[in-house]
């Protein structure tokens, strides 16, 4: 006899309303990552795949808001150069994007980048 385990799917969540996040001693009235992840997802800024958000999880690599107009801004400008595809050094953090497709494929921070050959880019930015 063998057990059998179901899970059952959960609807996926749109971008909610501005929460006020408490961090030790220190309160931020703003929109949390996510909440920018998601605004980003859904047209306008540079979208992550699944891949670069797995990534940014494992090696705890957080970007604000400021870092995301960056990186906008720093893909825009290999779009307008004619890049497909981009290496985005971001202070202490590299991401390789598809700019033709707006999207981060992938994440690396300071201590993955040494030793690192990042390949199939057709350009760099620095942001």
């Amino acid at each position: 006899m063998t057990d059998k385990l179901f899970i059952l799917p959960q609807p996926v969540q749109g971008p909610t309303a501005k929460k006020t996040v408490v961090t030790g001693n220190k309160q931020s009235s703003g929109p949390t990552f996510g909440q920018f992840l998601d605004a980003s997802m859904n047209g306008g800024g540079v979208r992550f795949s699944k891949h670069a958000t797995l990534r940014m999880q494992s090696r705890g690599i957080q970007m604000s808001a400021t870092d995301l107009g960056r990186l906008n801004q720093a893909v825009k400008m290999a779009d307008e150069k004619g890049s497909r595809d981009s290496l985005v050094l971001l202070d202490s953090t590299a991401l390789v994007v598809s700019v033709k497709d707006n999207t981060v494929v992938t994440v690396a921070d300071k201590e993955q980048l040494k030793g690192n050959v990042f390949t199939n880019i057709d350009s760099a930015v620095i942001a």
